[in-house]
Parts: C-alpha cells; sequence; structure tokens
C-alpha cells in the first residue's frame, strides 16, 4: 500500500506540566518550563509512543512544549520540528490568572470556554475560530510530511484539532499532560 493511499495518523500530544498548570493557571502564551513532573509525563509519552511507528515529531515553539517534544525524540531518535503556528492561543487578559476564579467572577464566558463555543474570544486575546484555522493549517502541513506523526502541543491546539474533525471537545481538564489522542486523517489521493 503506498504512503498516499493508507489512513496518515496524526497523534495530538499534549505537554507536560508546569508548576503554573499545577496552581491551576491559565497559561496561553506565557512560557513557563516543564516541572520534574512534566519531564517525567513526557519520559512515559516516549515510553508509549515507543512502538507507534511515530517517523516525524513537530512542536509549537513553547518552552513547555519543545521540551516536552525533545524528551520524545530522543527517545525515538526523531530531531522535532518546531512550527510556530502550533502554538497555544492568545488568552489575552485571562494569561496568568487563576482558573476557579474565571469561573467565579465571569461564569458565562467560563462556560462557552468550557463548551468551545466557536464564537467564544478570550478578553483582549484570540477567537476559537482563529485558533481552529491556524491549527487546521498547522495539521495540514504535518499532514504533508513524514507519517505516523506526533504532534505537541497545548490544550486549545488539541481541542481545536477535535472540534475541526467533529469530534467531541472536552474540557481542556479532561485533556492530561504528556498524554496523546490519536487523530485519524483521510488518505490523500493521488
Amino acid at each position: 500500500m503506498s504512503q498516499t493511499s493508507r489512513p496518515k495518523r496524526i497523534w495530538l500530544a499534549r505537554h507536560g506540566e508546569t508548576d503554573e498548570n499545577v496552581a491551576g493557571r491559565i497559561l496561553g502564551r506565557r512560557d513557563p518550563p516543564l516541572g520534574a513532573t512534566g519531564v517525567a509525563q513526557a519520559e512515559a509519552l516516549a515510553a508509549r509512543l515507543q512502538d507507534a511507528g511515530i517517523a516525524a515529531i513537530w512542536s509549537s515553539p513553547l518552552e513547555r512544549a519543545r521540551r516536552t517534544a525533545e524528551v520524545v525524540g530522543t527517545a525515538l531518535g526523531i530531531e522535532p520540528v518546531i512550527l510556530d503556528s502550533l502554538i497555544e492561543s492568545d488568552r489575552g487578559d485571562w494569561e496568568g490568572r487563576i482558573v476557579a476564579d474565571l469561573a467565579r467572577d465571569s461564569p458565562a464566558l467560563h462556560a462557552a470556554f468550557l463548551a468551545a463555543d466557536p464564537s467564544f474570544r478570550f478578553p483582549g486575546g484570540e477567537s476559537l475560530a482563529e485558533q481552529r484555522q491556524r491549527t487546521r493549517s498547522a495539521l495540514a502541513t504535518v499532514a504533508a510530511g513524514p507519517m505516523p506523526a506526533l504532534v505537541v502541543a497545548h490544550a486549545g491546539t488539541i481541542r481545536a484539532a477535535l472540534a475541526d474533525s467533529e469530534a467531541p471537545v472536552p474540557p481542556e481538564s479532561a485533556l492530561a499532560h504528556g498524554a496523546a489522542v490519536e487523530l485519524p486523517l483521510q488518505a490523500t489521493s493521488g
């Protein structure tokens, strides 16, 4: 079966945990490093994907994703490629804030965010629709490369990809750090 006639597979992995994640903060484009637990999660991700036949690793430019991709890449013998369009959403005024405070102070807006309402926009930041468009473009680049591929990014990126594939979109808190979701893509023709 040729590369163009078989289904392409992309694994979407959330970066390992940071201390700010543990504190319940919205990160967005803030760039904290992985904590010790995050490094261990990246190592466990590499072990789970050892026999998945990963041919390429792509990463968001943010440190937490890059470091996760480096740990996995070292274990699998693959040099990660940074793809700027995999960056987390610009969360504007929410960046650095505690999620529980946002839920209390802006319950309707927080509920729209949790539900992945396509009309939702982070106050002072990016809309979910804009992130979906950017993620769609990034995944087209990934799909044109070697398969299967691992994408190390963020909960927002994974939710955008799931929404675009018409899969159920879980709240960000349901996407574990260092966990991967397989996103089957249609085989390309030609």
